[in-house]
């Protein structure tokens, strides 16, 4: 079993900055691809970035040039660094890990990106 515990998210103004991190706790870390989603009230989870076993990345349109995923697989961690936070980034914010058909969420970190 694999568990991921988010942190942190928070309160921030238009045009700031927060870093997310999510540790896993699971053996052999690097073997897993690994994702944030977010969900805005009302609206379906949707795919905010991933970073392969080898390090691809992808990333949302909506993010592109703003967000940046990446991992430390000597601490077992996945981190979102989000730059020049805007209103329509406001959402639940949830770690993803995936190996073949496993697939692992965790509780979620709140973003508010407001004035």
């Amino acid at each position: 079993q694999v568990q991921l515990v988010e942190s942190g998210g928070g309160l921030v103004q238009p045009g700031g900055s927060l870093r997310l991190s999510c540790a896993a706790s699971v053996s052999i870390f690097s073997i897993y691809a690994m994702g944030w989603y977010r969900q805005a009230p009302g609206k379906q989870r949707e795919l905010v970035a991933r970073i392969t076993s080898g390090g691809r990345t992808n990333y949302a349109d909506s993010v592109k040039g703003r967000f940046t995923i990446s991992r430390d697989n000597a601490k077992n961690t996945v981190y979102l660094q989000m730059n020049n936070l805007k209103p329509e980034d406001t959402a639940v914010y949830y770690c993803h890990a995936e190996r073949g058909s496993l697939s692992y969420w965790g509780q979620g970190t709140q973003v508010t990106v407001s004035s």
